[in-house]
C-alpha cells in the first residue's frame, strides 16, 4: 500500500534538504561551474553532498547526483534514500538512481529541463517537483549568460 500524504510527510520549499542542495548548486556556481546541487537522505541524515563539477574537473560525467553519489561512498542499500537535486535529473542521473534502487527523488524544479521523470516514474521511483522559482531563477540566470557551456552540459551543442 502507497503511504498517503498524511502517513509521508511532502517536501516543501522550505524543506532543509532542499536547502542544502540549493547551497551546494550556490558552491558550483562560485567555483565557475554549473549551478546543480545534490544531496543523499536517509531518515534526517545527509549521507552524502555534491554540485555539477563537470567544468572544475573537465570530467563531463560529474553531474551534480554522481557527485553526491560518489561523496555518500559506499553505503550498503539505497533504497530507504531519498535524492534531492536542485534540478530534474537527466538521464544519465536517473540511470544511476535506477541502478541503486533509491526510491525517490525531489527535484527543486524541470522548468528549465525536463529531465528524465517519465524515465525514473517508469523504474518505480516516486519523483517531486517542488518547482522552487530560486531553483528556475538561478537556472534560467545561469543559462542566459553561458548558453553554449549550458547546451554542451545537456547534450545539445
Amino acid at each position: 500500500m502507497k503511504p498517503s500524504n498524511a502517513m509521508m510527510a511532502e517536501p516543501s520549499a522550505m524543506d532543509p534538504y532542499m536547502q542544502e542542495a540549493i547551497a551546494e548548486a550556490k558552491k558550483g556556481l562560485s567555483e565557475g561551474g554549473i549551478p546543480i546541487g545534490s544531496v543523499l537522505v536517509r531518515g534526517k541524515t545527509i549521507l552524502g553532498r555534491g554540485h555539477n563539477r563537470r567544468v572544475q574537473e573537465e570530467d563531463p560525467v560529474i553531474h551534480a547526483e554522481i557527485d553526491c553519489l560518489r561523496s555518500a561512498g559506499r553505503i550498503g542499500t539505497y533504497r530507504d534514500c531519498v535524492l534531492y537535486s536542485t534540478l530534474m535529473p537527466c538521464y544519465l542521473c536517473a540511470g544511476a538512481a535506477v541502478q541503486f534502487g533509491i526510491r525517490k527523488v525531489v527535484a527543486g524544479e524541470s522548468k528549465t529541463f525536463a529531465g528524465a521523470r517519465a524515465f525514473m516514474e517508469e523504474h518505480s521511483i516516486e519523483v517531486i517537483d517542488l518547482e522552487l522559482p530560486e531553483c528556475t531563477a538561478m537556472m534560467q540566470e545561469f543559462i542566459r549568460k553561458n548558453p553554449r557551456l549550458w547546451n554542451e552540459d545537456i547534450g545539445e551543442l
